[in-house]
This record gives structure tokens, C-alpha cells and sequence, in this order.
């Protein structure tokens, strides 16, 4: 019964990080679509003064700059990529709140099929949020592997 509760606990975690990464993804995507037609940088900008954060720095220059080559397309091709792992993240979250054995073998292949293009992406420009993020992944990984084969037997 205490191993039940255990894995139970684990796959409830595992289940609300999907489901916050996914909330906060589909946030993103219709952020991105509120901007359509707008100026990007002129609309961060507007943000940051609410916010009382410093224009002047050195890196919000450099965010404001990028910011200001985004046009439409790359927003609409942005708000359907979070839209699509905002879907994903949000069916495995509520899959695996429901212990649904689908929901982790697709955790476990998403999440597994990402590891490389974070590992590339450390090597690129490593940062300790990148290698946080990895790390959780790997362990989600191996958690959802090692709680598959302790309860093959015991799910249908």
C-alpha cells in the first residue's frame, strides 16, 4: 500500500509540472497572437515601464532588439509551436493526474525525444536553467521508466 501512495505521489508531481509547463505554454501562445499586427519591442517596452524595469540595461537592449525583427510570421509560427507542446504537455499532465498507462509511456517518449535537443542546446550556450531543465527531464524519464516496469503487472 506505501508503494502505491509513493508512485501515486510521483506521478501527481510529475502530472502538475506538465500541466504547469503546458498552462504556462498556452499563455505564451495566445500572448504571441495578441501581438499580431503590433510592434513587438514598442509592446515589451510598454511592459517593462509598467514593471519599473531598467530600459537602459544592458541585456533588455539586447531583448528589445531581437524583439524588433519579429514579424507576424514568426509569431504565428511561434504560437502554434507552443500550442502544440501546450497540448502535449497539457493531455500528458491530465493522462498521468488520472494514472492513465498511455500517458506514461507518451511522457516517457516525448520527454526522452527531447533530451538530445537540450543536450545540443547546453552545448551551445550552457546555463544553469538549461541544465536544471535537463535534469528534471532525465529524472522524469527514469522515474517513469523504473514506475512502468514496478507496475506492469498490476495496471491492465
Amino acid at each position: 500500500m506505501t508503494e502505491k501512495i509513493k508512485g501515486s505521489r510521483g506521478l501527481l508531481l510529475i502530472a502538475v509540472f506538465k500541466l504547469i509547463k503546458g498552462l504556462g505554454l498556452l499563455a505564451l501562445g495566445i500572448g504571441a497572437l495578441r501581438l499580431l499586427h503590433k510592434d513587438v519591442a514598442a509592446e515589451i517596452a510598454q511592459w517593462l515601464d509598467v514593471l519599473r524595469v531598467d530600459q537602459h540595461n544592458h541585456y533588455i537592449q539586447m531583448l528589445l532588439e531581437k524583439l524588433g525583427m519579429v514579424d507576424d510570421r514568426k509569431l504565428k509560427a511561434l504560437s502554434v509551436g507552443t500550442f502544440f507542446y501546450s497540448a502535449l504537455f497539457l493531455t500528458e499532465g491530465v493522462g498521468l493526474a488520472l494514472r492513465k498507462r498511455w500517458a506514461e509511456y507518451l511522457t516517457i517518449i516525448s520527454t526522452a525525444s527531447l533530451l538530445p535537443l537540450e543536450v545540443y542546446e547546453i552545448a551551445r550556450h550552457a546555463d544553469a536553467a538549461r541544465i536544471v531543465v535537463l535534469l528534471a527531464n532525465i529524472g522524469i524519464v527514469v522515474y517513469l521508466v523504473i514506475e512502468v516496469r514496478r507496475t506492469r503487472h498490476t495496471q491492465p
